[in-house]
């Protein structure tokens, strides 16, 4: 397993940062358990969840997968050596029922990371991310920004005071953001640079064959302001494994379970994951851990959240760290990546 420091921290994480939103709706305890036991015999210190999870969202398990990891941590007695990450919600229909006017300023956030820290049986998370910007935006695939600055939310600033207030407590080692634009990426810097508040030093972000939009804009911003990328949904889902090709619905697959989910199964994602699936076979490759391999040779990421359902996905899964593309296939994967510019943006 390699590692890096993750932005300007002290954090050394290891390039594979396991997901969690499946625990306890997907995944009972028990393979929570074995999955993250197996995770680190691998040498991943590394784990993301959310207060929301499991996803989709579901009122009556919202928080389990923290309480969870909270148990496994307490039972196998090494929080010191778990680099932990987690997020804050934002305002949306489907977190109304956590609390009742939802946003990022102070009472919001605080309510949430004390429920957060008793859930994990932790006093501190690592890395306490945003999860979605407080403001009128476009995140989660959504395309044709309308401006309408009157339906914002909290202030970026005052919610940066309050991260501030939470660092210096001792209950946050280190602040990130999570579906964000390069716009709110270097008002978040530079607020900090300016003011002497706290930097964030990581983005989550959707990335992959399937969806290289943050490449036209945010990229830039990560390298030049030290920022590193947490690429989620590095398999589109699990489209680019080709397991849906020809109408495939595998028993237990996420998608066939949560077809809401159909952001990478459009006509064109379909086209080009076709593509790309023969393109590994052709070289002799998987065609899930080609595309791993691709979105971990990119020099913006840090580590990517890879999740899975079943042990012997997330097995081949952290395999695929182990790979490195040859000059040729990169080169292929760039030619399509052309033919198919951005299919599921």
């Amino acid at each position: 397993m390699r590692y890096n420091l993750l932005g300007d921290s002290d954090l050394n994480v290891s390039r594979v940062c396991l997901g969690t939103m499946t625990y306890s709706q997907d995944n009972t305890e028990a393979e929570a358990f074995a999955q993250l036991d197996y995770a680190f015999e691998r040498g991943v210190n590394f784990v993301d969840t959310a207060e929301i999870y499991p996803a989709p969202v579901n009122e009556s398990l919202q928080g389990q997968t923290e309480a969870i990891i909270g148990r496994w941590m307490q039972q196998r007695g090494n929080r010191d050596k778990v680099i932990l990450a987690s997020k804050v919600s934002g305002p949306a229909e489907m977190t109304r029922f956590m609390r009742p006017d939802i946003h990022f300023d102070e009472a919001n956030i605080r309510e949430a990371i004390e429920g957060s820290l008793e859930r994990l049986q932790t006093d501190y998370i690592d890395l306490y991310q945003l999860h979605w910007p407080d403001r009128a935006t476009n995140f989660f695939g959504q395309l044709n920004y309308t401006h309408a600055p009157q339906h914002d939310g909290t202030a970026m600033l005052e919610t940066l005071k309050v991260l501030k207030a939470l660092v210096d407590e001792g209950k946050v080692r280190y602040i990130g953001l999570s579906n964000e634009t390069p716009w709110g990426v270097m008002s978040f810097v530079k607020y900090a640079e300016i003011l002497g508040l706290p930097k964030v030093v990581s983005v989550q972000n959707p990335y992959s064959l399937l969806n290289r939009s943050d490449e036209v804009g945010l990229t830039e911003v990560l390298l030049r302001e030290n920022v590193p990328m947490l690429p989620y949904s590095p398999l589109g889902f699990g489209v680019l494994s080709g397991k849906y090709l020809d109408d495939q619905w595998p028993e237990g697959a996420r998608l066939t379970l949560y077809k809401q989910f159909g952001r990478y199964i459009q006509p064109a994602g379909v086209a080009a994951t076709r593509d790309y699936v023969n393109l590994a076979q052709q070289h002799g490759w998987d065609p899930a851990q080609m595309a791993l391999a691709y979105v971990d040779s990119r020099d913006f990421v840090a580590s990517t959240i890879i999740g899975a359902t079943q042990m012997l996905q997330l097995e081949a899964n952290i395999d695929a760290f182990d790979m490195r593309l040859s000059t040729e296939l990169s080169e292929q994967l760039e030619a399509l990546g052309k033919l198919h510019s951005n299919p599921c943006p």
